[in-house]
């Protein structure tokens, strides 16, 4: 029998990289009857039914919000109280509201009075937008929930954590001052870091040398400077207090160690600590994706070489999930065929060597 969903009408307000990954993983887990995404752009909207994440699209607030039963705000950080008050007017008053933003006073003090519970789920991408969501992103992810004693409904943050569970994130729960003392100096520092040593590179005469010198150790430590430089504006900005007392922690280590480099011995150990440190940084092991099953073909440069390749797979009841031309020359070419399974991948092969392609397999044979 279908397990029952948790919800009936979620709603995602913010169809974005983060949005559209959670309305993936609701819809992708059955977890409610409904997803309707709420965005102000249209193409985004638009992308968003393309690709699944979403069963109903709207524009703008109203009174079809009533029959929401779960609303989750994932806006710009700046925006997400004044989305939740656009909102919460056409609400029912036993709707339950969330975001994923990424700093939780202000939007845990501005959403006081609503059944509402804080959250940030630690997982992102420098790269944006609908067309990036994926619900493994937030797969095993660690989901921070922020209730403030006396304020937060219990029902509503108990439903909220079996959400997040069904998801496949880990839920944590930490008061909302605490959330962003502890991202001030694990996520929005680093961003600044980032700032600062890409501008070093930019900086002087030498810059194309510097450029062409930095090497993965330096691309992987300014990775997240790829983001959104907006979003990643608000983001800084809106935990400025935080970020001030990390920056300040930040100074000191840096004056400790320009103090150490006359010192081998003790820059040694303070590189063995930082070792052992990073070592011990949990992995997150997102959902692999699912495994693919190709073939590439030998083909001659002729007219009607792909319908005879689809008409062959055809004939033999096996369907294509993704077909790429790899590269056609004056005397041929190759091309990638994906198939949904090993069953198919065979049959697949089989009917195109009785049709005169030669097949290369390139996840088992074929």
């Amino acid at each position: 029998m279908e397990a029952r969903p948790l919800f009936g009408t979620v709603v995602i307000a913010g169809v974005g990289l983060i949005g559209g990954s959670i309305a993936l993983g609701t819809r992708r887990r059955h977890l409610a009857r409904r997803v309707i995404g709420f965005d102000r752009d249209p193409g985004v909207l638009d992308a968003a039914r393309g690709l699944g994440a979403i069963d109903e699209a709207q524009l703008a607030p109203g009174p079809w919000l009533r029959e929401a039963d779960l609303v989750i705000l994932a806006a710009p950080a700046r925006a997400l109280v004044t989305m939740g008050e656009a909102l919460l007017p056409h609400l029912n008053e036993r709707a339950i509201v969330t975001d994923v933003g990424s700093v939780k006073g202000p939007v845990v003090a501005g959403m006081r009075g609503a059944r509402f519970v804080g959250g940030h789920p630690m997982a992102g991408s420098e790269r944006g937008g609908i067309l990036n969501a994926d619900a493994a992103l937030i797969e095993n992810a660690v989901w921070v929930l922020t209730p403030e004693p006396g304020a937060t409904d219990p029902a509503a943050l108990s439903s909220v954590r079996e959400y997040v569970t069904a998801l496949g994130a880990r839920p944590i729960e930490v008061s909302p001052a605490l959330h962003d003392r502890l991202v001030a100096t694990v996520s929005h520092l680093p961003y600044l870091a980032s700032v600062a040593l890409t501008a070093l590179v930019a900086d002087g005469e030498e810059r194309s040398l510097k450029m062409l010198l930095a090497a993965g150790g330096f691309r992987d430590l300014t990775r997240v400077a790829s983001g959104d430089p907006l979003m990643s504006r608000d983001m800084v900005a809106g935990n400025r207090a935080a970020v001030r007392d990390a920056l300040r922690a930040f100074r000191a280590q840096l004056d400790r160690l320009e103090g150490l480099l006359d010192d081998p011995e003790g820059l040694l150990t303070a590189g063995e600590t930082a070792k052992l440190t990073r070592d011990g940084i949990p992995i997150v092991r997102r959902s692999l994706l699912p495994a693919r099953h190709e073939v590439v073909l030998a083909v001659p440069d002729r007219p009607g070489e792909l319908a005879r390749i689809t008409h062959a797979l055809g004939e033999a009841n096996v369907n294509v999930k993704d077909i790429e031309v790899l590269g056609i020359r004056e005397t041929g070419g190759a091309i990638r065929l994906a198939f949904a399974t090993s069953e198919e991948l065979a049959l697949g092969g089989e009917a195109l060597r009785a049709a005169g392609y030669e097949v290369h397999g390139r996840n088992g044979a074929a």
